[in-house]
């Protein structure tokens, strides 16, 4: 009977990272993902997020690291998982409703080279994000977002896949 390492590598990689992106004066905020693949796999991204103001540039730009698991639940033994990490540059447009976009190229670190049908080659993944969302009261977020995973050509076959997904966001 195998095991899966899922929840094991969750709970690893959330303890290792918490002290990297929570410091005394603020907190990361957590963030859950629910969507699917280009290969109709259900996709579950669970992640720990920073703003950081970058007004000196521009009054409308921040700078949200994210870091966490993405979680690729397959048929039989086909379950897959990745550490994300995600640098997003973040343009919140002026009015009432605080809609943003972000856009990102960030890594994740795949537990398997194959997803479903896909062949990534390469465990280690580019990640190109965009993302659109809104403010909610007191500070919670909703948003959508479209990632691409690809290895860039490293090694072939560069298959690569996409994850859709709908995005909340819940200050701490």
């Amino acid at each position: 009977m195998n095991v899966s390492p899922l929840p094991a590598l969750t709970l690893a990689v959330a303890l290792a990272l918490l002290p990297l992106i929570m410091t005394t004066d603020a907190y990361a905020d957590p963030s859950l993902e629910l969507g699917s693949t280009s290969v109709s796999t259900p996709a579950l991204r669970v992640t720990l997020d920073r703003d950081y103001d970058l007004s000196h540039w521009h009054p409308q730009l921040s700078l949200r690291l994210a870091t966490g698991v993405l979680l690729l639940p397959g048929d039989d033994e086909d379950d897959n998982a990745a550490w994300v990490l995600t640098p997003a540059f973040r343009y919140t447009f002026a009015g009432e409703r605080s809609i943003f976009v972000e856009g990102s190229v960030g890594a994740g670190l795949f537990l398997n080279t194959r997803v479903e049908s896909r062949e990534l080659s390469t465990a280690f993944q580019f990640e190109s994000r965009i993302a659109t969302g809104v403010k909610l009261g007191k500070g919670g977020e909703l948003g959508i977002s479209a990632v691409h995973y690809s290895n860039a050509h490293i090694k072939p076959p560069n298959n690569g896949l996409e994850a859709y997904s709908v995005t909340y966001r819940h200050p701490w």
